[in-house]
């Protein structure tokens, strides 16, 4: 795609700037309850209980005992969260770099599906890769879903990015590694990229 009209550029987190591995998360669960990779998929990530801790409204207490009861095991939290953050690896220094270049040049936001036991873990993550506290201080405004209390795909959360920042649609241009996140924000005539590949954003802008 053309990036000449870009002026603002919205990133996901999680499988766009940190390296993500769903299956890993997912094999943790395994051994931990004996249950299928499969099963967990659909009945963990892809299950009520996870949705209502990304969008904050349970606690990561209600959400491990919420785990403990569907998986019928008595893991203590540490395990607990342990498993949910197995997915999250490295942020390649490559892609830092990236950050602050793109930053001259364009406004740049975050906006990430997450919760606040994976909150904390990545915040980790971007300290002994980066020596910085949070990853906010690579963009003018970060966007979390526990603490907006809204999800992707849903079109309030683009909406929410958009009317905050007095964004025009069509200057602006979102990153996700999920398709079907890009719906919402194209329905708003937001410009979208699939990240399915760890190249495609040193493509675009390298």
């Amino acid at each position: 795609m053309r990036t000449n009209s870009i002026k603002n550029i919205i990133f996901d987190l999680g499988g766009v700037i940190i390296n993500l591995s769903e299956e890993r998360t997912l094999q943790s669960f395994s051994n931990l309850s004996g249950w299928t990779v499969e099963d967990l998929r659909e009945q963990i990530l892809n299950g009520d209980l996870y949705k209502k801790l990304e969008k904050g409204m349970i606690s990561p207490s209600d959400f491990r005992d919420g785990v403990r009861g569907l998986l019928n095991v008595d893991s203590p939290d540490g395990s607990i969260d342990e498993a949910m953050n197995a997915m999250l690896l490295d942020i390649p220094t490559a892609r830092i770099d990236l950050l602050k270049n793109l930053g001259n040049r364009f406004r740049l936001f975050l906006l990430s599906n997450t919760n606040e036991i994976h909150f904390e873990a990545f915040n980790r993550i971007v300290k002994e890769t980066t020596g910085e506290k949070s990853i906010n201080i690579f963009f003018e405004k970060a966007y979390y879903s526990h603490l907006v209390h809204m999800r992707k795909p849903d079109v309030e959360i683009y909406e929410l990015v958009v009317s905050e920042n007095a964004l025009d649609t069509s200057e602006t241009l979102f990153l996700d590694d999920n398709a079907v996140n890009l719906k919402g924000a194209e329905s708003l005539g937001i410009q979208t990229v699939h990240v399915n590949n760890s190249s495609i954003i040193f493509d675009l802008f390298g």
